[in-house]
C-alpha cells in the first residue's frame, strides 16, 4: 500500500501499469540519473531503469566510489557536467548524500528524489541520520567484517555487512537465496564515508521528493520523515519493504521518480 502526502505541493503518483501520468512538459525530456547506496551496486537499481526505458527516457545508474562524501560526490557532480539538458537526479540510501552534496551549483538538476535515504544538512554525517532504531546502531562487531584498502588513510577500512545482518535486515523482504546473492555481491564502503559532513544541502533550493519505506531496518522510517518534512519533500510512504525495496518493488519506486520527472518545466 502506497500512502502520498506532499511538503509543497500535491504529488501525482503514477499506477503500476502506467508508471508516467504525464509527459515532461519542457521542451526536452529530463535524464534520469540513479545513484546507489552502501553494500549496493548500480545493478540495484535495474527494474528502474528498466521502466524508465521502456518510456522512453534515458536513465543511468552511475558507480558511486563509497570512499568518502567529499569524493563520491565530486565523482559524481563531474558525470553530471557531462550531460545537456534537464536533470532528476536520484539517490537510494547513502547515495542520498551523495546527491544532495553532487547536485549543488548544478543548474541542469531540476529533482531530487531519495529512495530510503538520508538527505543531510549542512555538517551532519550519514552516520548520524540512521535513526535510533536503527540495527546500525548495534555493536559494530555484529555488524560487519572489515578490510584494509590500498591507499587507505590510517585507521579506515573497507565495511561489508556480515552475512545475517545482510539478510535479515537489510534485504529483509527478499527470498533468502536472493538476499544470499545480493550480500555475496556487496560492494564495500569506507568508514570515511559515513563521517564525512556534509558539505552542502542541495534539498534546499532543489524540490525534492522521498519514498519511505515502513519495514526499513537500517534508515529507519521516523528519521527518514523527519529529513523529508525538513527539506519539503513530497513524500510516498510505502507500507512493508525493507531497506532494498527498489529492487523487491521496483514499479513502485519507478512511480514516484516519475512524479519529479512530470514536475520538470
Amino acid at each position: 500500500m502506497i500512502a502520498t502526502t506532499a511538503g509543497t505541493a500535491n504529488a501525482q503518483v503514477a499506477t503500476k501499469s502506467s508508471p508516467f501520468p504525464c509527459q515532461a512538459s519542457g521542451t526536452e525530456k529530463p535524464v534520469i540519473i540513479l545513484v546507489h547506496g552502501a553494500w549496493a551496486g548500480t545493478s540495484s537499481w535495474n527494474g528502474e531503469v528498466n521502466a524508465l526505458q521502456e518510456a522512453g527516457y534515458v536513465a543511468r545508474a552511475v558507480p558511486n566510489p563509497l570512499r568518502s562524501l567529499t569524493t563520491d560526490a565530486a565523482a559524481v557532480a563531474d558525470y553530471l557536467r557531462t550531460i545537456s539538458g534537464p536533470i532528476v537526479l536520484v539517490g537510494h540510501s547513502y547515495g542520498g548524500s551523495v546527491i544532495t552534496n553532487a547536485a549543488a551549483g548544478n543548474p541542469s538538476v531540476k529533482a531530487l528524489v531519495y529512495v530510503d535515504a538520508v538527505a543531510p544538512d549542512i555538517g551532519e554525517t550519514t552516520g548520524q541520520l540512521s535513526g535510533s532504531g536503527s540495527v546500525l546502531n548495534e555493536n559494530p562487531a555484529s555488524l560487519y567484517y572489515d578490510v584494509s584498502y590500498p591507499g587507505a588513510p590510517k585507521g579506515v577500512k573497507d565495511l561489508y555487512l556480515q552475512q545475517e545482518i545482510f539478510v535479515r535486515s537489510f534485504a529483509s523482504d527478499q527470498p533468502r537465496d536472493v538476499a544470499m546473492r545480493l550480500w555475496a555481491s556487496q560492494r564495500p564502503a569506507s568508514t570515511t564515508a559515513f563521517t564525512t559532513p556534509s558539505k552542502t544541502a542541495a534539498w534546499k533550493t532543489i524540490p525534492s521528493w522521498a519514498f519511505i519505506s515502513s519495514s526499513d531496518q537500517i534508515i529507519t522510517p521516523a528519521s527518514k520523515l523527519a529529513m523529508a518534512h525538513r527539506a519539503h519533500a513530497k513524500i510516498t510512504e510505502f507500507q512493508g519493504g525493507s531497506h532494498l525495496t527498489l529492487i523487491s518493488h521496483p514499479d513502485e519506486v519507478t512511480a514516484v521518480i516519475a512524479s519529479a520527472v512530470c514536475s520538470v518545466r
